[in-house]
């Protein structure tokens, strides 16, 4: 496989037969709600850790490899490093240590589910999911292609994250916040009108749900 490696642990789907891949789907569906639910039951810094190592050691398990891991450590290391310096201005090292473990256990988990399910699979049983809110009002089929769309603009703005980076160091403006983020920030406005311009032709403009 040539190009440039997958940005992250949410950059889709992997074909595999592992264990893991072949596990059933609302098991990994209660694993990733198991994972967000952590971040209110671990109280101990280091419970926190035990269960990230289970996670690791789950997706290496499964074949997925670390180039993913290292590409999402490089995006969530600048908010990791953020957070926890909050944190352990406020609460401590124990808290600060805790709050930033159970993130990364979160964004780990959801990789596993997204690096193991087929996109169309996943956003299917999405649909079903959310079909009994559809007596409220709720669109099923728009909510699934929400998920979608967030899912695919992931990679995306780390692949800009990425490049302008490298081009900044490539000039000398590494430290230069405005040249860092101001570009990705036009990209990802670029890439949203794209995608709106998309929908749109396809007929999945604001005005379709008047004739649901």
């Amino acid at each position: 496989m040539g190009g440039r490696p997958s940005h992250g642990v949410l950059a889709g789907y992997v074909a595999g037969n592992s264990w893991l891949h072949r596990a059933p789907l609302w098991a990994k569906f209660l694993g990733v709600v198991a994972a967000g639910a952590a971040s209110f039951v671990l109280l101990d810094w280091r419970v926190s850790a035990t269960a990230l190592g289970v996670v690791l050691l789950a997706w290496l398990s499964a074949g997925l490899g670390w180039r993913r891991l290292a590409a999402s450590a490089r995006l969530l290391a600048p908010l990791c490093l953020v957070l926890g310096a909050f944190q352990w201005w406020q609460l401590g090292p124990a808290t600060a240590a805790r709050i930033v473990l159970n993130l990364a256990l979160c964004f780990v988990a959801a990789g596993l589910l997204t690096a193991t399910v087929p996109l169309r699979t996943l956003l299917d049983a999405v649909a079903r999911l959310a079909r009994p809110f559809r007596r409220l009002g709720a669109n099923p089929e728009r909510f699934a292609l929400a998920i979608a769309i967030m899912l695919r603009s992931i990679p995306v703005i780390a692949g800009a994250f990425d490049e302008v980076g490298e081009a900044a160091r490539a000039r000398g403006l590494e430290r230069d916040v405005r040249a860092r983020t101001v570009p990705v920030v036009l990209s990802a406005v670029a890439y949203a009108r794209r995608t709106g311009e998309a929908l749109a032709a396809r007929g999945l403009g604001d005005g379709d749900d008047d004739h649901a």
